[in-house]
């Protein structure tokens, strides 16, 4: 039996981990890598060096692989839609894909569909930010970049006009939203197959630093019944109605009056995921393979009452081995997951897991351990 090739765009930690999560699988599993030092690179054995934005290059990793799929959102629209009218299953297809892609088409898409979400416009040029802003409840707002933005590029929450003139120099659309006064960031991780299977992780608490996920704990403490079915509810909806194969991660602000809005869609593995690697039944790197193959889907439930994860960034100490081997002494329970980069300032390089029955025990250790490899602390 000759078992089906994964193809997957994009050489990150995700593909990294996705590569992991198709071995005990028996999916073979082709890369499309930017350079042979990318994270994936250096684990998977079938990869192809080439641009992502070129059509040609994409067709010639294409014709060796089942399906493909994404370690980002970056692929060219129109390449992936001419992929598809060539045969090539694209999972998630373009046509879904593409409101991860533009900010601007993900609100109105969303907007159309009535999921709630902050107040939103396209806007022209700063002047019209002030516009924005005096239409609500005045600055300050948030303006993003309609595409290419991740881990808090693209995004800057502004004071005033002056300020708003920083993102326009990009030369792509921005949009503007209100600043939310929101108490919490959460996530509502799903995954759905093309013939319409859908299973719903545990919704979970993001924390954000400077736009970058720095820690998730799964479930949300102190999240009412209501409010996390709401949300999972919410998530399955937008990917039965966008269409969507694979991993939905929907990123939500938890409001002070008991609501969620949408913030953000990711289409493939993401980071408030993470720590289904080691505390669900089935990782969201598996379900992921499983859906855009359109197998049985796995079980989603966690395998323990508290799963914390913690990103480990860069710092100024470049050699983490010495840091590595004190955690594993230290914390037999602890799970370490390393992406094989070079270590620099503000770069993630890692994150480490830990589960158990007692949150705050959970959430210490697996702070420390993230400290102590960063450098921040030394005992």
């Amino acid at each position: 039996m000759t078992f089906p090739v994964v193809g997957m765009i994009g050489g990150g930690q995700l593909a990294r981990m996705a590569h992991d999560a198709a071995i005990p699988l028996g999916v073979r599993f082709r890369l499309l890598a930017d350079t042979p030092q990318d994270s994936a690179s250096l684990v998977v054995n079938d990869v192809v060096l080439g641009d992502y934005r070129d059509l040609e290059t994409l067709r010639r990793f294409a014709a060796g692989c089942d399906v493909i799929t994404f370690d980002h959102e970056h692929v060219p629209t129109e390449h992936l839609r001419t992929l598809l009218a060539e045969g090539v299953n694209v999972r998630p297809g373009p046509d879904a894909l593409v409101f991860a892609q533009d900010k601007g088409l993900m609100r109105a898409k969303l907007d159309g569909i009535g999921v709630p979400c902050p107040r939103h416009r396209l806007v022209a040029d700063p002047a019209d930010v002030t516009r924005f802003a005096q239409e609500g409840e005045g600055f300050p707002v948030v303006l993003k970049t309609t595409r290419g933005g991740y881990d808090g590029k693209g995004v800057w929450v502004v004071k005033d006009e002056t300020e708003a003139a920083e993102p326009f120099k990009a030369g792509v659309p921005v949009l503007a939203e209100e600043k939310v006064d929101f108490v919490r960031e959460l996530a509502a991780d799903v995954v759905r197959s093309p013939h319409g299977q859908a299973v719903a992780y545990p919704v979970v608490e993001s924390v954000q630093k400077d736009g970058i996920c720095h820690e998730v704990v799964a479930p949300a403490p102190n999240l009412s019944a209501d409010l996390a079915a709401e949300a999972q509810a919410l998530a399955l909806r937008i990917a039965g109605e966008l269409d969507i194969t694979g991993h939905l991660a929907v990123e939500l602000f938890e409001t002070r009056d008991g609501r969620v809005l949408v913030n953000e869609l990711a289409m493939r593995p993401h980071n408030s995921g993470h720590w289904s690697i080691d505390g669900a039944v089935t990782s969201q790197f598996e379900n992921h393979i499983r859906a855009v193959l359109d197998l049985p889907l796995g079980d989603p439930r966690p395998r323990q009452p508290w799963t914390v994860m913690v990103n480990v960034l860069g710092g100024d100490y470049p050699d983490m081995y010495s840091a590595y081997l004190h955690c594993m002494a230290r914390d037999p329970g602890l799970r370490i997951h390393m992406y094989g980069k070079d270590v620099k300032p503000g770069r993630k390089v890692g994150h480490v897991t830990v589960f158990g029955d007692d949150l705050e025990d959970v959430r210490e250790r697996a702070r420390h351990a993230a400290a102590y490899l960063r450098g921040d602390i030394t005992e």
